[in-house]
Parts: structure tokens; sequence; C-alpha cells
């Protein structure tokens, strides 16, 4: 069940790296770039934090090939259908859900302290998208705006370290976890809640003069 779920999770933001792509007019290979830029890159650091070699996709073709189809299969929709709207926040968003899940899991497992669980699930649901919007020249990245991104992945990865504490099986515990993460996200993009900036903190007045 987590491997499907996790699978799930990756083609979400391999599709989230060819629609980066497209908005950014790169070409074919540029998406492919992507795709595996916004796949791999959170397990990777994931798996490097944790001392873990080989690294995880380097001896999984099942998930490079998922990869490589996705991409190409997001390619041709685009190439004959119009971009939905928001489609990239919305599987983006399905990918942070799954992604950050599978980083707590994975911390659980490695057993380390609660507090690394949550740092290395953050870590794992955002690094892909901060690789891919540098890639796409788009600065700062989601996760350095005020967009409730990083904070949505904290509360799933604390959701799924307390499920797990309870006793709550790994499946149904990963799926509401991972449902509050996408429940957030797409709850702030749809209601365009924000995050105060800091100068907005503190009634927004200037305190150094």
């Amino acid at each position: 069940m987590l491997h499907a779920l996790y699978l799930v999770g990756i083609s979400a933001f391999a599709a989230s790296g060819v629609l980066a792509a497209y908005r950014a007019n790169m070409d074919p290979f540029g998406g492919l770039v992507l795709a595996f830029a916004a796949s791999i890159s959170g397990g990777t650091l994931r798996d490097t934090l944790l001392g873990r070699q080989p690294l995880y996709w380097t001896h999984d073709w099942v998930l490079l090939t998922l990869i490589i189809c996705v991409g190409v299969g997001t390619m041709v929709y685009l190439r004959f259908w119009q971009l939905p709207h928001k489609s990239l926040l919305v599987v983006d968003a399905l990918g942070l859900a799954v992604v950050t899940v599978i980083g707590a899991r994975a911390g659980i497992e490695a057993g380390v302290t609660p507090l690394a669980v949550i740092i290395l699930a953050v870590l794992t649901g955002v690094a892909g998208e901060v690789i891919r919007d540098v890639l796409c020249g788009e600065f700062p990245p989601l996760l350095l705006r005020e967009d409730v991104y990083a904070i949505a992945a904290l509360a799933g990865a604390c959701c799924y370290l307390a499920l797990h504490h309870f006793g709550v099986g790994a499946s149904p515990a990963a799926m509401v976890s991972a449902g509050l993460v996408f429940a957030l996200r797409m709850g702030a993009v749809y209601f365009g809640v924000h995050l105060p900036r800091p100068h907005q903190i503190g009634g927004g007045r200037d305190k150094t003069g």
C-alpha cells in the first residue's frame, strides 16, 4: 500500500516538473530533466542525510521508468490539450502530501528522534519543488514565499508521527496524514491564505526607528 502511494507521489512530482518546464517554455529534454529533479531530489536528500547507500532510485527501474512515462505522457497531453487552470498547484500538492509522509516513515524506520523525523519528512517533501523552481529560474522558490507549503508538510509529518505513536497502522496513518497535507495546501490555494511577511508581524510598524 505504501509503495503504491509512493509511486502516486512520484508520478505527481514528475508531472509537476513537466508542467513547470512548459510554463517556462523549455524544450522536451528540459521537461524530462525537471521531471526527474522534482521526483527524486527529496528522497535523495533524505537518504543522504540517513547515510543510505546506494541511493534508492539507482536500483529501482520501475521508479525510473514511471518517471519517464509520466513525463512523456504529460508532454503528449500538453501537445494536444490546453493546460488546466492551477494544474501545477494541484499535482504539486499531491506530490508534497505523499512524499512528506514517505519521508516521515523513512525517518521512523531509521530510528531517529521524533524531531529528526519531522525535519526529514519536510525536507523530503519540499526539496523537489525547490530544485524544480530554481532550475526554472523562478526565484524565490514557492517554499520561500509566504504560501502555505512547508507548513502543510510540517502538519502532515506531525500527524503521521502522532498516529504512529498511538499505534495506528502504517497505511491508514499515511492516508490520513497525506490527506491533511493535501487539504491544507489546496485549501490555502483555494481561499488565498498566505503566511504573514516579516514586516507584517507586529502591525507592520518599523520598530527600528
